[in-house]
């Protein structure tokens, strides 16, 4: 099966204590990109290392640069983040290639 789309991942290194608040700031910018600037959507995931990763998708390369312009969907949340981390790492940008994820089973 074929896929469409400009996916992302993200990788944090979370204050240790203070992962909560993170998923709670991370949530709302999420959310705000999903419902505002047309995002897909995204995940949120701890590895087993240590780090914490996001997957996000959109429609388009121009889509995701188009939502990053001008001032920050939740600027609060966004200031919030970079407080709650120690660091962050390059993005990956990853071309669909095939997409078997399910994304709701009927009842």
């Amino acid at each position: 099966m074929s896929a469409a789309g400009h996916c992302v991942i993200y990788r944090f290194r979370v204050i240790e204590g203070r992962e909560d608040e993170f998923v709670r700031a991370w949530s709302d910018v999420t959310v705000k990109l999903r419902d505002q600037r047309g995002a897909l959507g995204s995940r949120l995931h701890r590895g087993s290392d240590g780090l914490w990763y996001a997957y996000a998708q959109w429609p388009s390369a121009e889509a995701r640069n188009k939502a990053f312009e001008g001032p920050p969907v939740d600027a609060e949340a966004s200031a919030k983040l970079r407080e709650l981390t120690e660091g962050s790492f390059p993005e990956i940008v990853l071309e669909p290639i095939a997409d078997y994820l399910v994304h709701e089973r009927g009842s």
